[in-house]
């Protein structure tokens, strides 16, 4: 085989690695995190000192339990009126994405039926406001 040949299988096999690598990126889906990213982008700041705030409390406690996920909120907030929301972010698929408000109970304690999500990973993003402080945390979470 001279090196004409060579060279021209050589072109033929780059162009058919290209193709596949063009087909292949037609076809994966990307997903922002947030469609209104420019919004979320502006109430950073607000997350920036929730974090804080939290910080200084005890950490929130999640597990997954006998069919629910349990949060259970710092025994200092337990009498205090807790409003806000738990995000459970999938960053794979975000069609398995749940917003879901709280309405935490007099021992500081939220459960949510683990079958109300879908099986994956997730990373659990909970704003709340407590005694008129706001308070977020990120905790990163599997359902089976």
């Amino acid at each position: 085989m001279s090196w004409g040949n060579k060279l021209i299988i050589v072109f033929i096999v780059f162009a058919a690695l290209m193709a596949t690598l063009v087909f292949k990126a037609t076809q994966t889906k990307f997903e922002l995190v947030s469609k209104d990213y420019y919004q979320d982008e502006l109430r950073y700041q607000d997350k920036i000192d929730g974090a804080a705030n939290a910080a200084i409390e005890t950490p929130l406690a999640i597990h997954v339990k006998d069919g629910y996920v349990t949060i259970q909120f710092p025994d200092a907030q337990k009498k205090l009126n807790i409003s806000g929301e738990a995000w459970f972010y999938c960053s794979v698929d975000a069609s398995k994405d749940k917003r879901i408000p709280l309405s935490v109970d007099s021992t500081g304690l939220q459960l949510i039926e683990s079958k109300r999500l879908q099986k994956g990973n997730y990373l659990v993003k909970i704003s709340y406001e407590a005694a008129g402080k706001k308070y977020y945390s990120a905790h990163p979470l599997h359902i089976q």
